[in-house]
């Protein structure tokens, strides 16, 4: 019977005819940019690119691209807590983010989650890549987790060849290929169904530091740590495409699947492989940085062709973002060059200025989407939650899609979508968050304890896209009324867990 009305949840779902549902996958990079994208460069700078993403393009040419497409935070953990809950990071435990490997993770088990949402709807849901949500490892001889630091910690008195919660497998994905905290440490290993993966026959978990690591500049961002004894950041791009690969391939004449694809490029150490699938990538771009880029777009090329090898891509719903905007220029290089992650607004990583959380944003579904469309709808990756639930027609409770607004009547019916007319971000480690209304944007400091809320810019994102310090309005005395309703608003949906959309 339960079988029975999943089904029929399908039918009314896609229409009278009894239509597959579409396989779904999620991609998302990880400090990538607008300015990053060579599809962006050329469309909406209109300029030529200084190297070029084929596979990302691709997908910008077969879908939708979303010009005003938001990460809910600036940073990288906070993000992944808002894609998966479909909540606003202050809603989770660690309103700033969970940056401890060894943390327990902010996400609840009440808490509805996107795989939560698939699982139940009869999809087989695979976690790959980077996780940063904490997770559990006992301490050895003893039930007890290991709670401390992560930062310099010895492998010595954890047991670190099992994941025994708080990963992907604890929140309903049925296959995870996990990296905790990606490719910058201080933990390199991997996880495959929560079980230590083994980069090579001959590894061990040993203390990885720069006088035993096959490439000391792996340990460059966060230092030494546990690690595999065969750990080496140029192979991981490779070695995570691989599993995506062969996690579609497996389940392609299945059941409808769900891909979580969390590329950890291109974070630093930017440690670009020489090769990848004969393409060269090392020294192709002005910076590793960029040469990590490229890696990525390989990444995707190598899902791209999988779901396509299968004949599958046409019935897929892809989405493409990032957790956070791109990296300020690191090297002399490319300061002087025609190129800024940004993509042509101020900010980067971190910042609460746009080119802190103004990401990349495309869907692609060829069945649904039409092609090379744009989209000036203001959407943040909070969405998905409530896009999958109506995808899969699975209902949900107000308080699950408090902060997740349905992208489903855009990406097919734009005539019967419900726009965003506000959101509620975060910035970085500076404790500033952010209220986007209509075309108004009013950053307020905060601090780690939440005591206070300070309203510092405002601006008229219509006027003033790049947020020019000399036209920022919070010191206009004719703009005082509207900073003083903004920052009200923006606490009370915040105090009381009121719909931000």
């Amino acid at each position: 019977m339960k079988k029975y009305l999943i089904i029929l949840s399908f039918i009314l779902s896609f229409g009278c005819k009894a239509e597959k549902p579409p396989n779904i996958v999620v991609i998302m990079a990880d400090d990538i940019g607008l300015g990053d994208v060579s599809h962006h460069v050329r469309t909406f700078m209109n300029r030529e690119p200084i190297f070029e993403t084929p596979a990302i393009d691709s997908l910008a040419r077969d879908g939708m691209w979303f010009t005003d497409g938001h990460s809910a935070t600036s940073l990288c953990s906070p993000t992944r807590y808002c894609v998966m809950t479909g909540k606003n990071n202050y809603h989770s435990v660690a309103p700033w983010g969970v940056w401890n490997s060894f943390s327990e993770s902010p996400i609840k088990p009440t808490d509805q989650t996107i795989s939560s949402i698939l699982k139940k709807a009869n999809y087989s849901t695979g976690f790959i890549g980077k996780w940063h949500l904490g997770g559990d490892f006992k301490l050895k001889d003893s039930d007890a987790f290991f709670r401390e630091s992560h930062l310099g910690v010895k492998p010595d008195k954890i047991d670190l060849t099992k994941m025994v919660g708080g990963g992907p497998q604890s929140f309903d994905f049925d296959y995870s290929f996990t990296l905790p905290c990606g490719i910058q440490g201080p933990l390199y290993l991997a996880y495959e169904k929560s079980e230590w993966y083994r980069l090579s026959k001959k590894s061990k978990i040993v203390y990885l530091n720069n006088e035993n690591s096959i490439n000391p500049d792996d340990l460059t961002s966060k230092g030494p740590g546990p690690g595999d004894s065969y750990w080496n950041a140029k192979d991981i791009g490779k070695i995570i495409s691989k599993k995506a690969v062969e996690f579609i391939n497996y389940h392609a004449k299945k059941d409808p699947f769900f891909l979580y694809y969390c590329s950890p490029m291109p974070h630093k150490p930017h440690c670009p492989p020489e090769y990848f699938d004969g393409k060269k990538v090392a020294g192709t771009t002005p910076s590793v940085h960029l040469d990590c880029v490229v890696d990525l777009d390989c990444q995707i090329n190598r899902i791209i062709l999988a779901l396509k090898q299968n004949d599958i891509y046409e019935n897929t719903l892809i989405i493409f973002m990032s957790d956070n905007g791109g990296l300020p220029n690191i090297s002399s290089k490319e300061s002087r060059l025609p190129y800024n992650s940004s993509g042509g607004y101020s900010g980067a990583k971190n910042s609460p200025l746009e080119g802190g959380h103004r990401v990349p944003f495309i869907a692609v579904w060829p069945q649904k989407i039409k092609p090379n469309t744009v989209s000036h709808e203001l959407v943040v990756n909070t969405d998905l939650l409530a896009t999958f639930a109506s995808l899969v027609n699975r209902p949900l409770s107000d308080e699950d899609v408090v902060d997740s607004n349905n992208l489903m009547p855009l990406f097919i019916n734009p005539k019967k979508y419900q726009k965003r007319n506000i959101a509620l971000l975060q910035a970085g480690s500076n404790c500033e968050v952010l209220y986007r209304k209509e075309g108004y944007k009013l950053i307020i400091q905060s601090d780690w304890n939440l005591s206070k809320w300070n309203p510092v810019a405002l601006y008229d994102l219509n006027e003033n896209k790049i947020e020019s310090p000399q036209n920022n309005k919070i010191y206009n005395k004719s703009h005082k009324l509207l900073v003083d309703t903004m920052l009200h608003e923006y606490l009370d949906i915040r105090n009381s867990k009121k719909v931000s959309k």
